[in-house]
C-alpha cells in the first residue's frame, strides 16, 4: 500500500521526496486530530520540536486540574470522551459547549468541566502562544484563526493494531476492537463538543496516511507543507 497525503488549497499538488526539512520560524498553531494508533501524539510532539514550540496534549488536563482545583486522576478518565449516552442523544446538532455557555460549572458532568476549562485554555494560549496541539477539538475551536492549520492523521487497520499491540501492550487478539473502540468514542466526543463529523477530509487543511511512514517522516512533511504556507 502507497501512503499518500491530501493538501487543501494548495495547487498544483506536491510531492515530497527526498527533500531536505528546513526548520523555520512557526507563526502557526498546529491541531492535530488523530485515528487511534496511527502515531498522532508521537507526530505532534516530533513536530513542536522541529519548530520549536510548544507541545499539548496530556498537558491540557494538568493545567485543566490545576485551574479547577479537580484532581488530575479524575479529569484523565474523562478526557475525550462525551458526558454519556443519553446527554448525547439530546444534544448533538442543538448547541454546543464552546458558544456561550452559561450554566454553573459545579452542575455539569465532570467530562463537560474539562471541556469547557481545555476550551478556555487554548483559546487563552492562541492568543499569544504558537504551538502542536493534539485532539480536545482545537481544530473548531481555533475555527476562526487565521493562523490555525488542522492536521488529520490516519493509517490503516493493521498498522493501527500493531502500534496498538507494540506501544499501548494490547493482547493481539483484542487490538482491532480497541482500535475502533478507541476510534468511536473519539468521533463521539468530537461530534459531541463540536457538532461536526470527526476525520471528514474538507475539515482538515493536510490528511497524512502514516500507513508506511515514520513519525519523523511525516512531522518533516508538515514542516514543508508549512514552508509552502509561507511562500504562497
Amino acid at each position: 500500500m502507497v501512503s499518500y497525503y491530501y493538501i487543501k488549497e494548495i495547487k498544483p499538488s506536491f510531492v515530497f521526496a527526498n527533500i531536505e526539512v528546513r526548520r523555520m520560524s512557526c507563526n502557526k498553531i498546529i491541531t492535530i486530530t488523530r485515528q487511534y494508533g496511527s502515531g498522532g501524539h508521537e507526530i505532534g510532539e516530533l513536530l513542536a520540536k522541529k519548530l520549536g514550540i510548544t507541545f499539548y496534549d496530556k498537558e491540557l488536563i494538568s493545567m485543566a486540574a490545576k485551574e479547577s482545583g479537580v484532581s488530575p486522576e479524575v479529569f484523565e478518565k474523562a478526557d475525550e470522551k462525551p458526558a454519556n449516552s443519553l446527554l448525547y442523544s439530546l444534544s448533538v446538532g442543538l448547541y454546543n459547549y464552546g458558544n456561550g455557555f452559561s450554566s454553573s460549572m459545579g452542575d455539569l458532568p465532570i467530562n463537560d468541566q474539562l471541556y469547557i476549562i481545555q476550551h478556555k485554555i487554548i483559546k487563552e494560549k492562541s492568543e499569544n502562544e504558537n504551538f502542536v496541539v493534539v485532539g480536545r477539538c482545537a481544530d473548531y475551536v481555533l475555527k476562526d484563526n487565521p493562523n490555525v492549520v488542522k492536521v488529520y492523521i490516519y493509517a490503516d487497520i493493521e498498522s493501527r493494531m500493531k502500534r496498538a499491540v507494540d506501544r499501548n501492550d494490547i493482547e493481539p487478539a483484542r487490538a482491532k476492537q480497541a482500535v475502533l473502540k478507541a476510534d468511536k468514542s473519539r468521533a463521539n466526543y468530537y461530534s459531541f463538543y463540536s457538532g461536526q463529523k470527526w476525520g471528514q477530509v474538507d475539515n482538515y487543511d493536510l490528511c497524512i496516511n502514516t500507513t508506511n511512514l515514520t513519525p519523523d517522516v511525516a512531522a518533516d512533511l508538515i514542516v514543508d507543507y508549512l514552508n509552502l504556507l509561507d511562500k504562497n
